[in-house]
């Protein structure tokens, strides 16, 4: 695929499609999945087992240990050597997070854990294949073994896959992630900025009262449906060590599909606020927040609702698909900074007070449309003529 002239690099991106996927092409699927989970609790097994001993797994010595278990186990080299590589790189980089979250003293409730053994009943099967171990020929994907399988092609590749992803959700669908190489879609200059400040009620206040995006309560709205099957899974539980019966599995699919159903309407709502945002302005002022520690309070269940990191990713991915200039801000003191002179409050403002009243200039406004002003302002638009707005704080 050539460059034209208005286009630009803009970086890997992932195109996903559904799989139409014979039982065959399943059982072959499900078969490479156990080679490639048995080799990753073979991993964790060496690594812990080297801990222990006080020395060194990396993953130079993790590859020369899948050499040896393929050379001793003739099923385990009935498989593709390609995905196999893949779980023990893979294996690597979730040790090696672990280890530098440690080293630099990461609190450990925002600590990545180490790598933990993967159980039959609760890993979802993922195999990884790099170019040499897929190829696409007549429209079907073609896998290292002979596995063959159909992809539905809901849009066309923007360019030639250097990977591919191929995995089963919790609803037993098949897909296929390529990672491919995308450019930027210019859209026309507007000439506009945007200021937009996250909350819970109202998922994104801005600047522009036209583009504010307020909470659908999705969630809220089949937790009926989802507490029903709660219930049914506990009563078809099986004790520990049996078998799980058909109608727990059957209750553990339908609980699996609403949940599903409420993901998708959260990603289609926030993707359709971000192409508008996008298509509107040139450069958008976002808050760079965390919602995670919002799970950790009483806030907890409409925080979830609310989806806030969904659609701060869509905002993201969408302004750089389409070349936007998208400027994270630093959230410290958004709620106690005046955006008209710049003065900062001597207290923090309780959740319950939702009206910002400077007492240095006397402006008065709506709290969270002061913060989506205060987001313009730092980073670096200025449309009022404020001059005493506060430099922002370190980044991450």
């Amino acid at each position: 695929m050539t460059q034209g002239p208005d286009e630009e690099r803009l970086g890997i991106a992932r195109y996903s499609y559904r799989l139409r996927a014979s039982s065959s092409a399943q059982a072959a699927l499900l078969a490479e999945w156990d080679r490639c989970r048995w080799v990753w609790n073979q991993c964790v097994a060496a690594s812990q087992a080297a801990h222990q001993a006080g020395q060194e797994c990396g993953p130079a010595a993790l590859d020369k240990m899948l050499t040896v278990w393929r050379r001793e186990r003739e099923w385990l080299s009935a498989g593709g050597s390609v995905p196999q590589q893949q779980i023990v790189r893979d294996f690597g980089r979730s040790r090696a997070k672990a280890l530098k979250d440690i080293r630099n003293r990461v609190p450990v409730k925002r600590r990545a854990g180490m790598p933990k053994f993967k159980k039959k009943d609760s890993a979802d099967p993922t195999l990884n294949y790099t170019l040499r171990g897929f190829r696409i020929k007549d429209g079907r994907l073609h896998l290292a073994g002979g596995t063959v399988v159909t992809v539905v092609w809901s849009r066309d590749l923007p360019s030639a896959p250097s990977s591919v992803r191929v995995y089963r959700d919790s609803l037993g669908h098949w897909y296929a992630s390529f990672v491919v190489e995308a450019r930027i879609e210019s859209l026309p200059a507007t000439g506009e900025a945007i200021g937009i400040d996250w909350g819970v009620r109202q998922i994104a206040t801005t600047t522009s009262d036209v583009h504010d995006l307020p909470s659908a309560g999705y969630g809220k709205r089949a937790k009926e449906s989802l507490t029903r099957y709660d219930r049914m899974m506990a009563r078809r539980r099986t004790g520990k060590g049996k078998p799980t019966s058909k109608g727990y599995r059957q209750a553990k699919r339908l609980r699996a599909k609403a949940y599903a159903k409420v993901a998708r309407q959260r990603q289609d709502t926030a993707r359709k606020w971000a192409k508008r945002v996008v298509t509107d302005f040139d450069v958008i002022a976002v808050e760079d927040f965390r919602p995670k520690f919002l799970s950790q309070g009483t806030m907890a269940r409409a925080a979830a609702d609310a989806a806030i990191g969904a659609a701060k990713t869509a905002l993201l991915e969408m302004g750089r698909k389409h070349g936007r200039d998208v400027r994270l801000v630093y959230p410290a003191h958004t709620t106690m900074d005046c955006a008209q002179c710049g003065a900062r409050a001597k207290h923090a403002l309780p959740l319950s007070e939702r009206t910002y009243n400077c007492v240095a200039c006397g402006a008065l406004s709506e709290r969270d449309k002061n913060s989506a002003r205060v987001m313009l302002l730092r980073a670096g638009l200025n449309p009022d003529g404020a001059d005493r707005i506060r430099p922002a704080g370190p980044q991450g």
